[in-house]
This record gives C-alpha cells, structure tokens and sequence, in this order.
C-alpha cells in the first residue's frame, strides 16, 4: 500500500478552508439584506449574486480537492473512493446550475442532494469492508486506521445523515436553512482530512515498525500493513 502523499494532506486541509473562507467573502460582498442563518450558500454562487465569482471558485477547488483525496486513499478502499469521487464532481456540478434569482432549480436540488449523500456515505463503504470483530483467518493483522474502523465509520456516516436530514427540513419548512446548510457542508468538508490524516498516522507508523522491530520480532519482520484490507492484497495499491 502506498502512503499517503503530503500534498493529499495539504489538499484535504485546503478543503473546509476553502468553503469557509469562500462563503465569508462572498457574504461580505452581498446586499445586506443577505442573512447567513436563513439564506443558503447557493445564493452566493447564483445567478442574482454579487460577485458570484467568487464562491464559483471555492465550489469548484472544493470539488477538486475531493476528487483529489479520493484518487490517492487507497486505504479507503474503492467503494468509498467513488463516493468520495462522486460528491466532488456533484460539488463542481453545483456551478454548472447556478440558482435562478427566484424559485429554484430541480438540477441545482439534484446536484447539491448528490454531493451530500455521496459525502455522507462514503466513511461506511469502508468500514462496511472490514470484518464484524477480530479475523480468525488472519488473527496476526494489525487493526486498520481508526478512521476506516466499522465503529467509527458507521458513527461518522449516521452523524452526517442526520446533518443532511436536518438540512432537507429547513429548506421545506424551517427558517435556518443557511445555519443548517453551513453546519452539513463543513462536516462532510472536514471528514476527507480526518480519513487522510488517519491513513497516514497508520502507515507511518507501519513503516516505523518495519525499520525497528520491538520486542520478541525478528530482525528484518514487518507487520502486517494496518492499510491493506484484511481479505487479501489491495489491488488498488
């Protein structure tokens, strides 16, 4: 399995930070009649907007920065990664059907639902992978990176549902839909860069293990790589 690069760490913290600083500087520029509680992030990029420009190029970054993550993480394994892949072209589809100055738009709704789901299921495709509890088969294999645990996973995916499902009941029938939008978006932001994060910590300390054997191991043993799935190669790598 290979490591993961510096530059997916550095792309996967340029993501949340893109988002927010796309939309404060897009809010600053707006009427003031703009309300971030109440007003969504769409309407910075729509149509009607000032300067809509610029959160244009913080979705579109933003959606790079997924594709980018979901090309190197390979101990996400392949499923997650197309989700992961498919939430950031859905995030760069957002720009492709700005919202109309008034009602909306069922393109923009399907891209931006897409984006979201996809962003929220991807942390359980891999935990979805991993045996229910210890691997008789390979009872020797190190525990994967604590982002790609089955616990942890399904946790994170459960948590971001709910942001999304709280979302989706602000735009029919709440009045924070802004608050809500922001909340959801920097969740599913921050989630790619706990995974990378995660990943790397593991192999790092794979590697470290493999130069200097601890204990009763043999000179010249590596264990078992924490990154590479517990059913066999990864043929991703």
């Amino acid at each position: 399995m290979r490591a993961v690069p510096n530059w997916a760490v550095a792309t996967a913290v340029a993501a949340p930070v893109l988002l927010v600083t796309g939309w404060t500087v897009a809010q600053a520029r707006q009427p003031a009649g703009y309300d971030p509680i109440r007003d969504t992030i769409s309407e910075l990029a729509g149509q009607d907007a000032t300067d809509a420009w610029i959160m244009v190029t913080a979705l579109v970054l933003l959606g790079c920065c997924y594709l980018a993550v979901a090309a190197v993480l390979h101990a996400a394994g392949l499923p997650s990664r197309f989700l992961l892949a498919v939430g950031g072209v859905a995030t760069i589809a957002l720009v492709a059907f700005p919202r109309p100055p008034v009602g909306g738009s069922l393109s923009h709704g399907i891209a931006a639902t897409v984006a979201v789901l996809a962003l929220a299921l991807w942390p359980a495709g891999s935990a979805l992978r991993l045996p229910r509890g210890p691997d008789a088969a390979h009872p020797d294999a190190a525990q994967p990176p604590w982002a790609f645990r089955r616990t942890v996973g399904l946790s994170a995916t459960l948590v971001l549902l709910a942001l999304f499902a709280w979302s989706a009941f602000e735009v029919t029938s709440g009045s924070r839909t802004g608050l809500a939008e922001r909340v959801t978006a920097v969740a599913v932001s921050l989630w790619p860069l706990l995974a990378v994060l995660s990943a790397r910590r593991a192999h790092l300390a794979w590697a470290t293990a493999g130069v200097t054997p601890v204990g009763p191991a043999l000179p010249g043993v590596v264990p078992p790589d924490p990154l590479r799935p517990a059913d066999g190669p990864d043929r991703l790598a």
